[in-house]
C-alpha cells in the first residue's frame, strides 16, 4: 500500500479512535486502588473487544487467579511475513486531587488541541494508536491488507511494577514471540519532532532508617551530648552528594549521552524549576538526565513542625530513589548504597535499610533492519523531520523484562507523549496533531516491516 492510501486512511479513521480513547479515558482503571479494581477488569475487557473487532484472536490472561488482567491476541499476516508485538497498558495513575484538574480527569476534554484526562496519553493512546495502525489497513469488505502478523500485549499493571510480567512472558512466550517488538509507552522528543528510545535508567528504591536513642528524652537535658535522629538522617543524606550536587556514591556507573541540545529556556519551562534555583551535577544536561545515577529523597518519616516538642527524636527514616544509568545493574546499585550508608552513618548511630524495589537500566543497540525501517516510517509521518535517539531519564523496567525473554527480537520504543504531556500529573493531556502522526507512522512501520 502506498503512503498515500495510509494518509487517506488514517485521516478516515481518526475520529472513530477520538470516540475509542475517550471511551477508554472514562474507564477509572487505576491499578494501585483496590476498590477500582472492577475498573481495571473492565479496560481489558473494552480493550479486548476493541482488538477483537480488527480481527484478532484475543483472549484475557492473567499469571494467576486475582491477578491484573492483560490482553493477548493475534491476527495472522500473509505466509513468510515478520511478526510484529504491539505493546501497551490499559491500567493508570490515580489522578490524585480533583481540584488540581481544570476539567474532570474521568471525562475527556478538548483544549487548545489537546485531550485532557487521566490515561489520555499515559497509555490509553498507546493502546488506541496500535488500533489506528490496524484499521489503516482495513477494506470496506471487512478482510484487511495488514503487511505483517501481529499480535498484542496489553498490560494491565504496568503503573505498579508489572510484578507478574515475568510470569505471563513465561507463561505465554509462544503466542508472544515476535520479529519485532514495539512498546508504545514513551514518547517523543518535542511537538513536530519524533524519537525513538534508547536507554532508560534504573531504579533502586531503599528505606533507610536511623536510631540514636531507645526512646524520646528532653532536649534541654541531653542535647549536646546525645545526637537526634533528625541531625544523624540528615547528614547522612548530605553525605550522598558532593558540593556540585553529583552522586557521591562509588562504584555507580556513568557513561555519555546522545550530543542532544536542550535550550535553557525550554528547560526551566519543563522542568517546573523554581525561579532562580541552579542545576546540580556536571557534565551535559542529557548526561544528568539520561545517563549518569541521579539520587533523590522522595520521603521522610519525622515529626511534624506543627505541635513538635523539646524532645530528642529516636528514630528518623528517608526513602531513597537512585536512579542508575544504562550499563549498571540493581545488583551493583544496591551494594554500592548500602556500603556508602555504612561508611557515612555518623556517631554510631544504629543503621537499618530495607530495598523497597529495582528495576533494571536499559540500552538498546538501534541498528538494523527494523530501526531503519522505523526511522524511515517516522521522517515520512513527521513530513521529512528524522527521529532523534532519546535517553530518558525515568526508568520502564519491563522493557529490560522483553529484552531478556525475546533476546532475537529487534524492540522499538516508541510513544504518544511530549514533553508537555504531564502524564502521572494533573491535566495530563495528549496532543491531537502529533497522534495523528504517531498512528501514520505505526501504519508505515508495519508496511516497511514486510519490507
Amino acid at each position: 500500500m502506498d503512503s498515500t492510501d495510509l494518509r487517506a486512511r488514517v485521516t478516515d479513521v481518526l475520529p472513530g479512535l477520538r470516540t475509542d480513547l475517550e471511551d477508554l479515558v472514562r474507564i477509572q482503571s487505576v491499578s494501585a486502588d483496590p476498590e477500582r479494581l472492577s475498573e481495571v477488569e473492565k479496560s481489558a475487557q473494552r480493550t479486548a473487544e476493541l482488538f477483537a473487532a480488527e480481527g484478532l484472536e484475543v483472549e484475557i490472561v492473567r499469571a494467576f487467579e486475582g491477578a491484573p488482567p492483560a490482553v493477548i491476541g493475534e491476527r495472522k499476516g500473509p505466509e513468510g511475513a515478520p511478526t510484529v508485538l504491539l505493546y501497551a497498558h490499559h491500567d493508570v495513575q490515580p489522578e490524585n486531587d480533583h481540584a488540581d484538574w481544570t476539567s474532570p480527569p474521568w471525562e475527556p476534554t478538548e483544549r487548545e488541541g489537546r485531550l485532557y484526562g487521566r490515561g489520555a496519553a499515559d497509555d490509553k493512546a498507546g493502546i488506541i494508536a496500535h488500533i489506528g495502525a490496524l484499521r489503516a489497513f482495513a477494506r470496506p469488505d471487512g478482510h484487511s491488507d495488514l503487511p505483517v502478523t501481529v499480535k498484542i500485549f496489553i498490560e494491565g499493571e504496568e503503573e505498579v511494577g508489572s510484578d507478574t510480567l515475568p510470569a505471563l512472558l513465561q507463561a505465554y512466550r509462544d503466542r508472544l514471540e515476535a520479529d519485532v517488538i514495539v512498546i508504545a509507552d514513551s514518547g517523543n522528543w518535542d511537538i513536530g519532532v519524533p524519537a525513538l528510545t534508547t536507554s532508560l535508567r534504573g531504579l533502586v528504591r531503599m528505606d533507610v532508617e536511623v536510631r540514636t536513642l531507645s526512646h524520646a528524652v528532653h532536649s534541654g537535658m541531653w542535647g549536646g551530648l546525645v545526637p537526634d535522629s533528625l541531625m544523624t538522617l540528615a547528614r547522612l543524606i548530605s553525605s550522598l552528594h558532593d558540593d556540585q550536587g553529583n552522586v557521591a556514591i562509588e562504584g555507580l556507573h556513568a557513561g555519555p549521552a546522545a550530543d542532544v541540545d536542550y535550550p535553557e529556556e525550554r528547560l526551566r519551562a519543563e522542568s517546573g524549576a523554581a525561579p532562580g534555583i541552579e542545576w546540580i551535577g556536571s557534565g551535559s544536561t542529557v548526561e544528568r538526565l539520561w545517563t549518569k545515577p541521579a539520587l533523590s529523597i522522595t520521603g521522610l518519616d519525622a515529626p511534624k513542625v506543627a505541635g513538635a516538642s523539646n524532645t530528642l527524636v529516636p528514630m528518623a527514616r528517608a526513602r531513597i530513589s537512585l536512579r542508575i544509568a544504562p550499563g549498571d545493574t540493581t545488583d551493583n546499585a544496591v551494594a554500592c548504597l548500602q556500603a556508602h550508608l555504612e561508611k557515612h552513618v555518623p556517631w554510631g548511630a544504629t543503621l537499618t535499610t530495607t530495598v523497597v524495589d529495582t528495576g533494571e537500566a536499559t540500552a538498546i543497540e538501534a541498528s538494523g533492519p527494523a530501526y531503519d525501517a522505523a526511522r524511515a516510517a517516522f521522517t515520512e509521518a513527521w513530513d521529512g523531520t528524522a527521529p532523534i535517539d532519546m535517553g530518558v531519564g525515568g526508568s520502564i523496567p519491563f522493557i529490560a523484562e522483553f529484552l531478556e525473554s525475546f533476546p532475537r527480537a529487534s524492540v522499538l520504543v516508541t510513544g504518544v507523549e511530549d514533553p508537555d504531556t504531564r502524564a502521572h500529573g494533573a491535566n495530563e493531556g495528549l496532543h491531537l496533531e502529533e497522534f495523528a502522526k504517531v498512528v501514520l507512522a505505526e501504519a508505515l512501520l508495519l508496511r516497511n516491516l514486510a519490507g
